[in-house]
């Protein structure tokens, strides 16, 4: 395989590989573009994929990969896009060396921004996390802690209830509605209002530091972070953003066409919703539509 190709893909975890496949399996020339910065990476195991449930991530994404390999059209490339423009009805890529495609499809996720609370970054997706749908279960009735990361009254405050009882509320700072802290108080959570200002891992519980200097122990911790592209690729084609409860995303038809004619985007970039399953779905209505608009274009 050239460097002209058909669908360049930047990205390689679950809606890049899936847009792969649609597009290997019509026969056209793709390359998926993955830096192995999946987003996922700080988890143990993955959950709610249809027949990988449990599965190590690397270990979905290996096989994912196989699927996509299996296709001689089909090629990974271990490389990071730098940069990328429109240029003569299709796309000029730096990916290490120069590529150039006639359609492209970002799909390199998001990145999570986490609040500047020590010993918080080291328990990410093991101990502290954001989506009990993903690891929930595994971690269901033990003391949980739900840490606010912005004014907004946090969802988790009513969805955790099905996981555990033994809840209790950080508001590491935040005002908190009266009425809120009235639900809370009903439902026997206590409530701690001020900051946190460290976290310690002590290997089945972790400490929550105060900043009177009160200490609490939970064991696993949910938060809400912020997000923001994983890169500025969507920005340097110019792609129209929309603002989300967590931060920015890029805005998609309904096909996974961004604003810029010849780019569709797929996974967490383009939706203020995470997971896997619905990353590969998108990543599979991004392939075929590339390649519906390549049939357009070659006509």
């Amino acid at each position: 395989m050239s460097n002209e190709i058909d669908v360049a893909i930047v990205g390689g975890s679950f809606a890049g590989l899936a847009a792969g496949l649609m597009l290997a399996r019509a026969r056209r020339r793709v390359v998926v573009f993955d830096d192995g910065q999946t987003r996922n990476r700080f988890a143990a195991e993955g959950h709610g994929f249809l027949g990988m449930d449990g599965l190590a991530p690397a270990e979905m994404q290996r096989r994912g990969q196989a699927d996509l390999l299996a296709y001689p059209t089909a090629r990974i490339e271990r490389a990071r896009v730098t940069t990328i423009r429109a240029r003569d009805g299709g796309f000029e890529l730096q990916a290490g060396a120069p590529w150039r495609a006639a359609k492209v499809i970002l799909a390199h996720g998001m990145r999570d921004i986490l609040p500047d609370i020590p010993g918080l970054e080291a328990g990410w997706g093991q101990w502290a996390m954001q989506c009990p749908y993903c690891h929930g279960y595994e971690v269901a009735d033990q003391p949980t802690g739900i840490l606010m990361t912005s004014p907004a009254v946090p969802h988790h405050l009513t969805m955790l209830r099905d996981w555990t009882h033994d809840l209790a509320l950080f508001c590491n700072g935040h005002p908190l509605p009266d009425e809120v802290r009235a639900k809370a108080a009903g439902w026997g959570i206590p409530i701690y209002d001020l900051p946190v200002v460290a976290i310690r891992d002590e290997g089945k519980s972790r400490t929550l530091l105060l900043a009177d200097g009160q200490q609490v122990q939970r064991a696993v911790v949910y938060l809400v972070s912020r997000s923001e592209p994983s890169c500025d690729l969507p920005a340097q084609l110019g792609c129209r953003t929309e603002d989300g409860m967590t931060g920015p995303f890029v805005s998609v038809d309904m096909m996974q066409n961004t604003s810029v004619p010849g780019v569709f985007a797929a996974g967490d970039l383009c939706r203020p919703m995470y997971g896997a399953l619905f990353a590969a779905a998108d990543g599979a209505r991004a392939g075929s539509a590339a390649h519906h608009a390549l049939l357009f274009h070659d006509a």
